[in-house]
């Protein structure tokens, strides 16, 4: 039986699988890491979390960047807005993969289900949310309030990461003015920079099990360019659709985890 970083054949094509969907799912609205990080825990019981985690961001930073490319050949992605959104989220990532070392990232898991709830009932009470692209700069207390949630976004992202994706495209969508499909471009491009950050973290401080990382990787980006073809093909009115689904599946998700931690305790 072949194994990789100590991972059974029948582990790795679950872990396969499910790097697959997460690629395909993280390229139309975020959300992929619910899916890879519980199948990497279940393959690698004894590995510290941080190895985990690390794993998955290369797997994650690979296959987002091929989304983002995808997404940048077929839709004007408004780098003014997006490159400085990016730079702010890679420096607050690369805090939060910092961070994460020293401090549980349980810390996040009850607030989680409660942030995403409210991303989704804002999303479900305006019928109309991101419908048109009609994209804004920022000035003044704007700029400062986009920069600010950008960068908690970002320091989520590097300290623990589910729901990371649909977070930046409801802040593109309700602060910059994007539609749904290019507030999935944009969103794209800040998880690029914030994988960046926290697997230069994780990688040069050994928590990366590389080959089953690249592995990993190679599905991830099958998955993620399918989905950015589906979304280009479809456009907004079915990432939306997405978005509400995978958004409603990650409220159950964590809530599910925070209450299995909180009762456990």
């Amino acid at each position: 039986m072949i194994e990789i970083d100590g991972v059974s054949e029948l582990a790795l094509a679950a872990v396969l699988v499910c790097a697959f969907v997460a690629g395909l799912v993280d390229a139309m609205v975020g959300g992929g890491g619910l899916v890879q990080l519980p199948a990497l825990f279940a393959a690698l019981p004894t590995a510290p979390p941080a190895s985990a985690l690390g794993t998955s961001k290369l797997a994650g930073m690979l296959g987002t960047a091929s989304a983002a490319w995808r997404y940048s050949r077929s839709v004007e992605i408004p780098w003014h807005l997006v490159g400085p959104a990016a730079a702010i989220a890679f420096a607050t990532s690369l805090a939060g993969a910092v961070t994460v070392t020293h401090v549980p990232p349980d810390l996040f898991r009850p607030v989680v289900p409660v942030l995403l709830t409210l991303v989704l009932a804002y999303t479900l009470w305006k019928k109309d949310l991101g419908g048109t692209h009609a994209p804004r700069a920022l000035d003044g207390r704007a700029r400062l309030g986009a920069g600010a949630l950008v960068a908690a976004i970002g320091f989520y992202d590097g300290f623990f990461g589910p729901g990371t994706g649909s977070f930046l495209m409801l802040l593109f969508v309700r602060l910059y003015g994007f539609d749904f499909l290019r507030a999935a471009a944009g969103a794209r491009v800040v998880n690029v920079a914030t994988n960046v950050a926290a697997l230069a973290w994780f990688g040069g401080h050994g928590h990366v099990l590389w080959i089953l990382g690249f592995a990993m990787a190679a599905a991830n980006v099958a998955g993620s360019l399918l989905g950015a073809r589906l979304a280009l093909r479809h456009g907004a009115g079915l990432v939306r659709i997405v978005f509400v689904v995978v958004v409603g599946a990650l409220i159950l998700k964590t809530g599910w985890d925070a209450l299995r931690l909180a009762t456990a305790d």
